[in-house]
């Protein structure tokens, strides 16, 4: 088995050569990214060498008073993250969407860590922060198109939606053709990843793993237990928020509060 092999920052530059593809694509297709190429590239080498950074002082200092903050704050910047996306919003969308990730990633990391797993101590920085952090980023991206899509369903089904309330209908069943949508659609891509792990993509954890030299059918296993954590926090993720924005758009007394959603760009000019 080979060792593993450390990459130096003359490697890094090296690679980040490879940028300049992406702006020579722009450049000749006239898309006009190179700017925005540029900051993302800087943002990946800030935001990542930043990480490192605090990851190694974290590991050195492997206390719960430390890793339980720092756990907090992923998961925050992971519901801001998912509530900036779509045309529309409505007033508590960033707290619904933070309520839904930490609750769902969370309980599933838990689980993971306490039952399958078995890490002791459970704050084991090795595996608590890398595990809640490929859970938040699937899950963020299924809270993220649930929201997404149900604001659109009942943006575009308004008609329909309101003749059903004045019809009698009960608030969920004007809702549920769109809520089921929403949450299809917040669940495609885990299913997707899971369709063609292995075959197509080698997932990061189990590339981390190969690399630094562990067996592969042991990465294999863990790899397992990541994409099914991952699917099971994603789908309760995007229930979750699915129900938290009915329940924001839809009183008790029966009654779809369009006027609570907004556009994005309008809500900015009216600030």
């Amino acid at each position: 088995m080979s060792t593993y092999q450390p990459l130096s920052l003359f490697d890094l530059a090296l690679a980040s050569m490879l940028i300049v593809v992406n702006g020579a694509l722009s450049v000749a297709l006239n898309l006009g990214l190179e700017r925005k190429l540029l900051i993302a590239a800087v943002r990946t080498v800030v935001q990542l060498l930043l990480i490192g950074y605090v990851l190694g002082w974290v590991f050195s200092f492997a206390r719960w008073y430390v890793v339980l903050p720092l756990m907090a704050l992923m998961t925050v910047i992971a519901g801001l993250a998912a509530s900036d996306r779509g045309r529309r919003t409505y007033a508590g969308q960033r707290v619904d969407s933070i309520v839904s990730i930490w609750g769902s990633a969370w309980v599933i990391g838990a689980f993971g860590l306490f039952a399958v797993m078995r890490i002791h101590p459970w704050y084991e920085p090795q595996y608590a922060i890398p595990i809640l952090g490929m859970i938040l980023g699937n899950t963020l991206t299924g809270v993220s198109l649930g929201i997404e899509r149900m604001t659109e369903e009942l943006t575009s089904g308004r008609g329909a939606v309101e003749m059903s309330l004045a019809l009698g209908a009960t608030r969920w069943e004007a809702a549920q053709g769109p809520a089921r949508q929403a949450v299809r659609t917040g669940m495609i891509p885990t299913l997707n990843q899971m369709a063609v792990v292995g075959l197509v993509s080698l997932p990061g954890m189990m590339t981390g793993q190969v690399l630094a030299g562990q067996s592969p059918l042991q990465a294999v296993r863990y790899q397992i237990v990541i994409m099914f954590l991952i699917a099971a926090a994603s789908a309760l993720g995007v229930v979750g928020a699915v129900m938290l924005t009915y329940r924001r758009l839809f009183s008790p007394d029966h009654r779809f509060m369009a006027s609570k959603l907004v556009e994005r760009r309008a809500k900015k000019r009216s600030t």
